[in-house]
């Protein structure tokens, strides 16, 4: 049984576990450590039931205790807990970046402790304590690491108190994870924030370059607003990983560049934008990582006040449970479609009934 967490760090990923398991363990006792001030908040607002002085203090009776630092301060944190954890206390962390991390718990931590690497594929426009909501892993990736320790009764306990905030998880090797994101989450920061900097220098010259810098370019560089600080640390743990994948992208990049500079023919791109695009189709909207898939309804809406109470409310009347939902396309006064992801078929079917009998238009992909 597990009746003690301690979180250390109670920021935008630590406060949102605590929180989740408010709601869904409610009998979960959980400290938290951080900085005075934030445990003052995260005490007023209820996020955890005891704010620790010290890292030993956090520690001392947990059954398993998250880590929700940033990478380049995991180290020091493994190393200031290890002589005060009780034999068999399950750890973990949430980086982004596993190798590293698991290399330093297996050589700082007593044998009698089993570490397991995580990696909540989830996050938030907001950062710190602020930005902590309940519901932030609800439906969402969360890999686990566990390299041999997938029937481990520590891997058990972890996959329920993940699996317990709404998250899926997802077990993976950890050189496998660190490829992966390597090519879907740092290389893509490394190229928005690139991008980004390339139209700022161009709106010097001409300063409506950001202004036409809407649609399909404010997505692609969303995430170069993210923090340095941050990235450093992670781009430091996964320095090779990136750094292939990025001789893969400047590869491509140049294949390009001969055709447009060099005289080359222009059919020789055909091949690569057909690819790109039968493969962009091919990966399943209603997908939060390489998980089983949910079932999507689409609901066209006029532009006016309560429509998305009026969807939300025609489906929670029914009992059906939305795990997802996106503004597709808006235009003002016109209208938009919404995307909302179900459990499965059967419920998606139930709910383009009970939106059609409200005079909405719904319908379900195939």
């Amino acid at each position: 049984m597990i009746e003690r967490v301690a979180i250390i760090g109670i920021g935008l990923i630590g406060g949102s576990l605590a929180l989740a398991w408010k709601e869904r363990l409610p009998n979960l006792h959980v400290t938290g450590f951080d900085k005075p001030d934030v445990l003052d908040q995260a005490i007023k607002r209820g996020v955890i039931d005891h704010g620790a002085r010290s890292v030993a203090d956090a520690v001392l009776q947990a059954d398993a205790v998250f880590l929700a630092v940033p990478l380049n301060a995991l180290e020091p944190v493994l190393g200031a807990l290890a002589p005060h954890l009780r034999p068999n206390t399950v750890v973990t962390d949430v980086g982004s970046v596993k190798q590293p991390v698991i290399k330093a718990a297996a050589h700082l931590l007593p044998d009698s402790i089993r570490f397991i690497g995580g990696h909540p594929m989830t996050g938030s426009e907001q950062s710190g304590l602020k930005g902590a909501d309940s519901f932030l892993f609800e439906n969402a990736v969360y890999v686990l690491c566990p390299d041999g320790q997938e029937d481990s009764d520590a891997y058990r306990t972890l996959t329920y108190l993940v699996e317990s905030t709404g998250a899926r998880v997802l077990s993976m090797d950890s050189v496998q994870h660190d490829r992966v994101v390597a090519c879907v989450s740092h290389l893509p920061q490394l190229l928005a924030t690139n991008l980004m900097n390339i139209a700022a220098d161009r709106s010097q010259a001409n300063p409506i370059t950001l202004q036409l810098a809407a649609g399909g370019f404010r997505d692609m560089t969303r995430i170069a607003s993210s923090p340095f600080e941050m990235w450093s640390a992670v781009l430091e743990a996964n320095r090779t990983d990136v750094g292939t994948a990025l001789d893969e992208l400047i590869y491509a990049l140049e294949f390009t560049r001969k055709q447009l500079h060099y005289g080359g023919d222009l059919q020789e791109l055909r091949p690569i934008f057909e690819r790109a695009r039968a493969i962009r189709k091919a990966i399943p909207r209603d997908f939060k990582g390489f998980l089983r898939p949910l079932s999507d309804v689409f609901v066209y809406a006029k532009d006016q006040p309560g429509v998305l109470a009026h969807i939300t409310g025609t489906l929670f009347k029914q009992g059906i449970s939305i795990k997802d939902i996106e503004l597709l396309k808006i235009r003002e006064g016109t209208g938009g479609a919404f995307r909302i992801s179900l459990e499965d078929d059967r419920t998606a079917d139930a709910a383009v009934a009970a939106l059609k009998s409200q005079g909405c238009r719904a319908h379900r992909l195939p």
